[in-house]
């Protein structure tokens, strides 16, 4: 039996769905939500927002391709490195572009929790699983 690792776990605070504490858990929700680990890809997370300071869509797309791939392998998650790295910069630029870097802008533009599911789905890289894992807090706290 694995352990379901929660925001908790990586100290991301979601009360009163705050903007910092929704985007950190998104990041997690989609580590998590491959095919690999789930204490590699919260040391991921570790690596890339707490400890490279990568908190904000902003930050996730700044810095080098090279850069964010080190960042992975130095939380041994190298079994999808290149895909997770490209997806996660697609997945920092997509918030920027089409909702102003802000998850609570994806739930601003649905009108329910279905409609937001559908929204996170559409994230390269965001599958049914990712969806679930970040549904899982998420939807205590928006919906």
């Amino acid at each position: 039996m694995h352990k379901v690792i929660s925001a908790r776990d990586l100290q991301i605070v979601l009360d009163d769905a705050n903007e910092a504490g929704l985007f950190k858990w998104l990041v997690a929700s989609y580590l998590m939500g491959k095919r690999i680990q789930g204490g590699i890809a919260a040391r991921a997370y570790q690596v890339i927002v707490d400890q490279h300071q990568r908190d904000s869509p902003r930050k996730l797309a700044h810095g080098t391709h090279r850069e964010r791939v080190a960042m992975l392998g130095q939380a041994h998650y190298v079994r999808y490195d290149e895909t997770t790295v490209s997806r996660l910069l697609a997945l920092a630029n997509k918030l920027n572009d089409e909702y102003a870097g802000k998850v609570m802008d994806i739930v601003g533009a649905s009108a329910n929790r279905q409609e937001f599911e559908k929204r996170l789905s559409e994230f390269d890289g965001i599958g049914p699983k990712t969806v679930e894992i970040s549904m899982r807090e998420v939807g205590k706290v928006i919906f």
